[in-house]
Order: structure tokens, then C-alpha cells, then sequence
């Protein structure tokens, strides 16, 4: 099997190191294509008004001067245009993906490039306990869970438009309680606050934060994830609210 890693954290994130580590469980035909820099929140961009680079750091291990959703496309467009991998796997994000986060980040849409691709995709991410921990933050949990989450994922059979988004609790390894597939929460709305200070030449500048939820939907993955388990939530593309269709269309009827 050969297969795609890349994550919107940057090539030389920690988390990429891990998701190599689970990948080698699979397989020993890896390939790393990733942003250059970190790109969190990027989502589903693509870099268009300037062009794109590619740097190779090893073999079969390269880095694109772009989004995730690029480096994907740079893989199975160009890297790997001869032999397009099986399985793509990204991640292993810095931080939670769960919810309508989705929506912003980085990490599964490269995943959703990946099933628009026609490949097995598969988003992972390791949520943390608080902010401001950096690279401090610990992948216990992805690293001793990864394979047993991935393995029944890898073998059911392929579904088109089809992605997964698989985060892993930030506990000890031996407290997660097991695997939960769940559908996707919301957030509360009012969750994002502005963080306002002053540069060293005097100007305001303003950094968007993350506050805590207390809106944590039953059956929901905000709601596993509180609960110690690892989540995963199957998604697709198709944004069609398909039963909002026929109420749409009967305004245009006359």
C-alpha cells in the first residue's frame, strides 16, 4: 500500500513525525508531501497568484511552498502522477479538529483534496489540554491509538466522496476509553475571542483566540472527546442542504 502523509502544520512538525511512526504500522512505502510553513486554518485554499516550489529533504519526502490543499495536489499531480498513492493520511494536527472547525481547517481539507482525488483519506488530530502549549504538546494518545483506529478504516471498502476525521483525546494513553464513531457538533457561537495588543513600533495589532465550549452536543464529537474516547466522524463534500431543495425551489416556481 502505498501512501501520502501531509498535514497543515508544516513539514517539520512534531506531529508528522508521529503520523510517519503509525503510518510504518501499514505500510513501508510512505511518501511526505507538506506545506513548507504552517498553514493552520488555510482549510480548502489554493495558492494561485504566485507560483509554487517544491524542496526535497529526503527520499520520497518533500516539502511545497503552499497549503495543504496544494501539497496534495502537487503529490498526485506531479510527484506522484506515476504511481498515486492508496491511503492519504493528514495530520497528526497540533490540536482538535472537531466540529465546524472542520470547515477552517487545514488538516482535513487536505483529507477532503485527497477523497476529491479518488484516495482513501483520512484526517488526524490530537487534541490538547490548554492553549499556549506549543510544541509541548503531547501525541501519547495518537501514537498508541493511531494504528488500532486506522487499520478497520483502511480495510472497509472505499466509498466516493467519502473522508474521515479521526481526533484522539488529550489524556494518557491508557485512560482513552475506546473508539466512538459520532457525528459532528457545533461549537457555541460566541466561543472565538480578539486578542488586542501593541507591536514595538506602537501600532495595535489584533490575534483571534479559541475560548472554551459549554455547548457539547450529545452523540456529537465534542461530546466523545469530553468523554475520553477517540472520535470518529465520517464526512463528505457535498454541501447540498438536500432538504432544503424543495422549499428553495418552490420560491422560483412562479
Amino acid at each position: 500500500m502505498r501512501i501520502l502523509l501531509t498535514n497543515d502544520d508544516g513539514v517539520h512538525a512534531p506531529g508528522l513525525k508521529v503520523l510517519e511512526e503509525i503510518a510504518r504500522t501499514l505500510s513501508d512505502d510512505i511518501w511526505i508531501v507538506a506545506p513548507a510553513e504552517e498553514q493552520s486554518g488555510a482549510g480548502h485554499s489554493l495558492t494561485l497568484t504566485r507560483p509554487l516550489r517544491i524542496r526535497q529533504h529526503g527520499e520520497k519526502h518533500y516539502s511545497v511552498t503552499g497549503t495543504p490543499t496544494d501539497a496534495v495536489m502537487m503529490a498526485v499531480g506531479h510527484l506522484m502522477k506515476d504511481a498515486k498513492p492508496d491511503l492519504l493520511l493528514s495530520g497528526v494536527n497540533r490540536g482538535a479538529n472537531l466540529a465546524e472547525d472542520v470547515t477552517y481547517s487545514g488538516t482535513v481539507s487536505a483529507a477532503m483534496e485527497g477523497a476529491i482525488s479518488g484516495i482513501k483519506s483520512i484526517a488526524l488530530s490530537q487534541v490538547y489540554a490548554r492553549e499556549g502549549m506549543g510544541d509541548a504538546v503531547p501525541f501519547a494518545a495518537a501514537r498508541a491509538w493511531g494504528e488500532k483506529v486506522l487499520r478497520p478504516l483502511v480495510d472497509m471498502p472505499a466509498s466516493p466522496r467519502l473522508l474521515f476525521n479521526v481526533n484522539f483525546p488529550a489524556i494518557d494513553a491508557d485512560a482513552v476509553k475506546g473508539i466512538r464513531v459520532v457525528r459532528q457538533g457545533f461549537h457555541d457561537v460566541d466561543r472565538t475571542h480578539i486578542v488586542e495588543g501593541t507591536d514595538p513600533r506602537g501600532y495595535r495589532y489584533y490575534w483571534f483566540g479559541l475560548g472554551s465550549s459549554s455547548s457539547v452536543p450529545e452523540g456529537s464529537d465534542l461530546a466523545a472527546i469530553a468523554e475520553g474516547y477517540v472520535t470518529v466522524t465520517p464526512l463528505h463534500y457535498d454541501l447540498t442542504q438536500d432538504g432544503a431543495m424543495a422549499a428553495t425551489a418552490r420560491l422560483f416556481e412562479a
